[in-house]
């Protein structure tokens, strides 16, 4: 509504919850509502008006009780808050009509009752505010021009402003009335003199949310915060809605992505000023749907990472303004531009045709399969959302809205991905590095303080997760949620969570435990680090036993492709590769008294390569759990090449020795058969449960095999004699020794 000043509807709120400062930070519902009209012009004031709003639970805090004075059987009866916004809009507009005036502003103590209350309540019931309640008059902020003395706008009080201009306050039993009547005192002393004040400073909230490109110009961190938690489906209009009331800067929400391209459920949002920012932060933990998010601080550098783009291809095709974008996913790598078009039909044109669309394409120019489409309005762009998963070619083409942030986000990514993995250059000759089996992240160990979740939707993604574990989220270790993708790079449907004890994994494998998740139940079990970080590193774990990772399988002939210094005392060399327990952190051998100096492994060139790119064939997305200060992490994939990066950063450190012993192999091992039956099946050998090594095949099932560490060359070759061709659970087992 235009601007104007010739009158004034003085305009007080209370919520069910919390009033004052913190008014709308709890979501409770606006339940009285009080008015009064000043003709700024003849200096008169119209009738007091109050009214109750009927809230959807009548539920009252103890503050609200005491400050208003109301009951739950008073609201029962009242009208919902569209009738009784009705009512406020007649009964203003008749009274103005009789005083002769045409227009009016609101003028309220502080933007809360309009920006946390009003319109964020009208927005979750659907409602459509009048044109009055998108502008207003800040009472705190004119008298802070009159009385710059007083101190901060944002810290005055209306007790504060009266008794610094000497204004008895008024007095009146009814909460809301009474802080109408000395809200229309101060103004009329403003307008007297000496201040002789003219109302013309009037504040606006944004009718509905502008996209656009982000210019690459510097960003007020003051202005930036970081929305957690959000239905992966979000779009910019969605979370614009979500903080109704507030003014989002042009293109200021920038949804984040993770390392697949994909929404990750959380964005950046610039507001106008600092202001909005502080209201924003008062949102924490509101609600989308049936979602709660998380509102934290952010850094202006953390937004334009998102929004910000440098490529003039981006900043063309962005510079359509008030354009609906359309992600499309899955596209033939052959699609061209008038298959695109063809697919969306005549019912969805295209903004400008061709120049419309905007294919997303390797660095080489090989095509991605995704594309961006621009459209003139809302309508075309429902049409073309129809289309999602039909045939285009030979495959089914998904259709998502999309932002501003998001084309510049997806094509940074895109181009700035390398064609070739990136490793740390290979060692000269022969270097020695120490076998790396986990994670940086992952601290190594027997106790079993995580958990596995086994037969997740592959749609799952980190929410849905957190969701799953329900009050049990709070025991997470920080980054200690670990999705376990396949050698494709997708969800395998495993993930493993690190707690923060074994009592807690414990409790949670027992209440989750078969739960369900979308439309499928998931399997949780506890498990030790040690189990987590080999199966991490690309083992398999199941219920009979570990398969080593692809860069530990063991070979049964002797492996060509290591060299090791001939060393007396020295293990066989396929014994010196599969040493027993194979897990993260073998156990510490004693070097053999002859020898006191360890002796170095040391590996070649061609095993240097083949171990990285091993350690890279499954890789781990990690999520961190909610830190102290979230927006100084945010959510990453280990880069190839990193675990290799970890250990080419690593000083030297000298390998230990091989145990001194000798290993025997067997065959004819039933599958059903498990370290216990092999250690009965030697009894009187003394051997420890890590002496044993259950051997699997490439797709990850028992081989049959099995190799046992003897504590000495004697007693290997005394067992294969004494034990060979004896039954174990009825099978004959072939026992020989490892030369």
């Amino acid at each position: 509504m235009a601007s104007h000043s010739d009158t004034l509807v003085v305009f007080f709120g209370a919520t069910a919850g919390a009033n004052g400062g913190k008014l709308g930070s709890d979501e409770r519902e606006l339940i009285l509502l009080v008015w009064q009209i000043v003709d700024l012009h003849e200096n008169k004031v119209g009738k007091l008006q109050r009214t109750l709003v009927q809230p959807d639970s009548a539920d009252l805090s103890e503050q609200c009780k005491e400050e208003t004075g109301l009951t739950a059987e008073e609201l029962c009866k009242a009208e919902p808050l569209e009738s009784v916004l009705q009512q406020f809009y007649q009964s203003v507009s008749a009274e103005l009509k009789s005083l002769g005036r045409s227009s009016y502003t609101l003028c309220v103590d502080g933007p809360l009752l309009i920006r946390q209350v009003l319109h964020p309540g009208a927005s979750k019931k659907n409602l459509v505010l009048p044109e009055c309640f998108y502008t207003f008059v800040d009472l705190k902020k004119e008298f802070q021009k009159c009385c710059p003395n007083a101190g901060p706008a944002r810290d005055l009080t209306l007790t504060s402003m009266l008794d610094y201009v000497c204004i008895p306050a008024a007095v009146e039993q009814e909460a809301g009335m009474r802080e109408v009547k000395n809200m229309v005192l101060l103004i009329l002393h403003l307008l007297a003199e000496p201040y002789n004040h003219k109302f013309s400073t009037f504040e606006t909230v944004n009718y509905k949310f502008e996209s656009g490109a982000c210019k690459t110009e510097a960003v007020d961190s003051e202005t930036v915060i970081r929305a957690r938690g959000l239905p992966w489906q979000s779009s910019d209009q969605d979370i614009a809605r979500f903080f109704k009331g507030l003014n989002i800067a042009k293109g200021g929400v920038a949804l984040c992505l993770n390392a697949q391209g994909r929404r990750n459920g959380e964005a950046l949002v610039r507001f106008i000023n600092s202001e909005h920012r502080d209201m924003a932060l008062e949102r924490h933990k509101h609600h989308m749907g049936n979602r709660y998010i998380e509102v934290y601080k952010a850094t202006g550098e953390e937004f334009l990472k998102i929004a910000g783009g440098t490529s003039n291809e981006v900043a063309q095709f962005l510079s359509k303004e008030n354009q609906v974008i359309i992600r499309m996913r899955g596209l033939p790598f052959t699609a061209s531009p008038q298959d695109v078009l063809g697919f969306l039909g005549p019912e969805s044109p295209v903004t400008d045709g061709t120049e419309g669309l905007l294919f997303v394409k390797y660095p080489d120019g090989r095509p991605t399969g995704d594309a961006f489409v621009l459209f003139a309005c809302e309508e075309y762009a429902q049409n073309a959302l129809k289309k999602h998963k039909q045939i285009l070619g030979k495959r089914y083409i998904e259709l998502f809205r999309s932002t501003a942030a998001e084309v510049q986000q997806v094509l940074n990514r895109y181009m700035s991905t390398p064609l070739i993995s990136t490793l740390p250059p290979p060692p000269p000759q022969m270097v020695s590095v120490p076998v790396l089996a986990t994670s940086p992240f992952i601290t190594t160990g027997s106790t079993r303080d995580c958990i596995r979740l086994r037969g997740l939707p592959y749609t799952a993604a980190i929410e849905d997760i957190l969701e799953f574990m329900g009050e049990h989220t709070i025991d997470i270790k920080p980054h200690g949620v670990h999705m376990v993708l396949n050698q494709q790079g997708r969800p395998s449907g495993d993930a493993f969570i690190q707690m923060k004890s074994a009592d807690r994994a414990f409790m949670v494998a027992q209440k989750c435990h078969k739960k369900m998740m979308k439309d499928r139940y998931v399997e949780v079990f506890q498990c030790s680090t040690e189990e987590m970080s080999f199966v991490l590193m690309g083992g398999t774990l199941n219920r009979s036993g570990l398969s080593p990772p692809p860069c530990k399988l063991p070979c049964l002939s002797p492996p060509t492709y290591a060299a090791f210094p001939a060393t007396p005392g020295m293990l066989p060399t396929e014994a010196a590769f599969y040493q027993p327990p194979l897990l993260a952190t073998p156990r510490t051998p004693q070097a053999p008294a002859h020898n006191p100096a360890p002796a170095l492994a040391y590996y070649s060139p061609q095993l240097y390569m083949n171990m990285n790119m091993n350690m890279n064939m499954n890789y781990t997305t990690y999520y961190p759990s909610p830190p102290v200060s979230p927006s100084t992490v945010s959510y990453f994939a280990a880069p190839p090449g990193s675990v290799a990066a970890a250990v080419a950063a690593q000083p030297a450190p000298s390998i230990l020795p091989p145990q001194p012993g000798a290993l025997v192999r067997m065959q004819g091992v039933p599958y059903n058969a498990g370290v216990k039956d092999i250690l009965s099946f030697f009894q009187g050998y003394q051997l420890q449960a890590d002496s044993v090594l259950l051997l699997y095949n490439w797709s990850g099932q028992r081989s049959g095999e099995a190799l046992v560490t003897f504590p000495s060359e004697k007693a290997a070759r005394q067992a294969v004699a004494e034990c060979s061709n004896l039954p174990l659970s009825g099978h004959p087992i072939r026992l020989a020794c490892c030369e």
